[in-house]
């Protein structure tokens, strides 16, 4: 299935796709190497996998060996600073990360250069806060699959610190006060 994948991408599979191959099933990340986004090509080339596994008679959706589906994700990390260009190459260079293509800015997210690991972003404070966690994570899932990972995570003992921007991002905490977002794709502004 990888190579049919490759295939039907043709010359796009190069700066859109990602396969990963293992034993029990092949999963495909799709999102532009350029711009460390999910762009409208990388939904059609989705959709031509997708159609190719069909044809084929493979399970063309994502599920985690349990029977449960699970919707495709993508973990970001976010780091709350009050200088962001004091902290950034501390943490491009522990972690071997680059900037994003075209973003090297002393601001600017970094990445995993080979794909692995998730995109690491900073988010200007404007205060000490002693008391709050300064490291949180978003996690960008479709915008159908929100309510419902809100739902469990409220489930699970959690809390709704805000919805103010939402369907952007709802901002959850566990019962210590850690906090996620859960994003979609839906109210940016870019």
């Amino acid at each position: 299935m990888a190579t049919d994948a490759v295939a039907v991408c043709g010359d796009d599979a190069d700066g859109h796709l990602r396969v990963d191959a293992r034993p029990d099933r092949v999963v495909f990340t799709l999102q532009s190497l350029e711009h460390a986004a999910v762009t409208t090509l990388d939904v059609e080339l989705a959709l031509r996998i997708s159609a190719t596994a069909d044809k084929s008679g493979l399970l063309a959706q994502p599920e985690i060996g349990t029977g449960a589906p699970r919707s495709v994700q993508i973990l970001e990390i976010a780091i709350d600073a009050l200088d962001i260009a004091g902290i950034r190459a501390f943490w491009r260079a522990v972690l071997g990360y680059t900037g994003e293509a075209g973003a090297e800015g002393p601001e600017d997210p970094l990445v995993d250069p080979i794909g692995q690991g998730p995109a690491i972003w900073f988010q200007q404070m404007d205060q000490p806060r002693p008391q709050r966690n300064r490291i949180h994570f978003d996690i960008c899932v479709p915008h159908d699959e929100a309510p419902r990972r809100i739902e469990a995570a409220l489930a699970a003992g959690g809390r709704l610190v805000s919805a103010t921007r939402a369907p952007a991002f709802w901002v959850l905490a566990d019962r210590e006060g850690n906090e996620v977002c859960v994003t979609t794709w839906q109210g940016r502004d870019g």
